[in-house]
C-alpha cells in the first residue's frame, strides 16, 4: 500500500503567498489569484510520489537537510520531504538577492 503525501505549508510560506496575493492584487485580482493557482499547483505536482522533481538548491546546501525547488515564473517554491511529507519552507522571487534565501529558511 502507498502511502499518501501531505503537504504541509509553513507559516512562512504561508505568509509568502500572502505577500504575493496583496501585492499583485493592487494590479489586478486576475493576476494575483492566477499566480497564487500557479504556486499550489506545482506544489500539487508532489503529491503524486514525485517528492524529487524540484531540482536540490546548492544555496542552502549547509543548512542540515537536502531543500529542493521548483520554480513557477520568477519564484522558486523552496521544500524539503520528511518522511511522506512535503514541507514547502518558502516562496522565494528569484529577482531577489541570492543570499536573502538563505535567512528566510531560518
Amino acid at each position: 500500500m502507498v502511502k499518501k503525501i501531505k503537504i504541509i505549508w509553513s507559516l512562512r510560506a504561508e505568509k509568502d503567498l500572502m505577500i504575493i496575493y496583496d501585492y499583485y492584487a493592487v494590479i489586478s485580482l486576475k493576476i494575483a489569484k492566477s499566480l497564487i493557482l500557479g504556486i499550489t499547483r506545482r506544489v500539487e505536482l508532489l503529491k503524486n510520489g514525485f517528492v524529487n522533481i524540484g531540482q536540490k538548491e546548492i544555496l542552502l546546501e549547509r543548512k542540515g537537510f537536502e531543500y529542493r525547488y521548483l520554480v513557477y515564473r520568477n519564484y522558486k517554491i523552496i521544500y524539503r520531504v520528511d518522511n511522506y511529507s512535503i514541507i514547502v519552507i518558502t516562496i522565494y522571487d528569484s529577482r531577489q538577492d541570492p543570499e536573502k534565501l538563505f535567512d528566510l529558511t531560518g
